[in-house]
């Protein structure tokens, strides 16, 4: 029964602090929207842009004045019924309320221009908005539209799909600047490109890394890994080309969130360890993604 109770006060403290960083990161990404896209009449991606692409041209080519926010929760809506079945009932609600807030805090604030300079705003304003995106995504929830898309391809998939985002994001910016010129379209591809090295660089859950372990004990090492995590490991024996020790190599793949634990556990049990570390594009066969919750 203490157990079970500890249990829920430990998830109770996780949802709540998600739902800070859910609050921080829908705050944080309509600051984005009001100091610099709409100073710059720029587009985000994903379905950010889409929904600025929509409004503008309603406006323009319509006299139709639809809010940004609007065109935002709806679009939002498909991929959250296409996620819920696949992904964690908890991440999908949290994601919700994520592109909610986001909806609500833009029609709340007012445009505040920060700056006049276009390079400045496409920089700046894609820095501000993927950490935005990198907050939510950080604490198990997302910012909705094509992170919802490219999470749930990840999930199935075991491979990075951000590339296949940034297609539909250059799809996106074509037909804005043939509409709404050229100008602001190539600036929003630097605010783009920005916004996806953030995200790229804070977001870990997706990248994966293959590690050699070599080692003179490998029941150890494998006792250490199988506590850590649940990843495979193989084995492989050898022994050292100067000394003609015998030796262990150890192979297996993670996820880059995972390795800088997994190093110091193996090093505990075997400081003499040697690994290599290297980057892992994609792989086919069994492999445990620890699923959202």
């Amino acid at each position: 029964m203490e157990k079970r109770g500890e249990v829920m006060s430990n998830q109770a403290k996780k949802d709540c602090r998600t739902l800070i960083a859910v609050i921080i990161s829908a705050f944080v990404y309509a600051i984005a929207m009001k100091a610099f896209v709409e100073t710059g009449n720029l587009f985000p991606g994903g379905f950010a842009g889409l929904s600025r692409l929509f409004s503008m041209s309603l406006s323009k080519f319509g006299n139709i004045e639809i809010p940004f926010s609007v065109f935002y929760f709806l679009l939002n809506i498909p991929p959250t019924l296409l996620v819920y079945k696949y992904v964690g009932h908890r991440f999908t609600i949290f994601s919700v309320l994520q592109y909610s807030l986001t909806s609500l805090f833009t029609e709340l604030l007012p445009t505040f221009p920060i700056t006049s300079d276009m390079l400045l705003i496409a920089v700046f304003g894609g820095i501000v908005g993927g950490l935005a995106i990198s907050i939510a995504l950080r604490s198990d929830a997302s910012s909705g539209g094509t992170d919802f898309i490219a999470i749930y391809a990840s999930t199935k998939y075991n491979a990075p799909t951000w590339s296949y985002v940034m297609y539909f994001n250059a799809a996106m910016l074509i037909v804005a600047g043939v509409l709404f010129g050229w100008e602001q379209a190539l600036y929003s591809i630097i605010y783009q490109f920005c916004s996806t090295q953030v995200v790229q660089g804070m977001h870990l859950r997706y990248k994966l890394n293959s590690l050699f372990i070599i080692t003179e004990k490998p029941e150890e090492v494998c006792d250490a890994v199988f506590h850590y995590c649940r990843h495979g490991i193989t084995k492989l024996w050898g022994e050292g080309g100067f000394s003609h020790t015998p030796r262990c190599l150890l192979f297996m793949t993670v996820n880059a969130y995972q390795v800088h634990g997994l190093i110091e556990a193996i090093r505990k049990v075997d400081p003499k360890v040697f690994i290599n570390v290297s980057k892992t594009d994609k792989i086919i066969g069994n492999y445990y993604q620890k699923p959202l919750d």
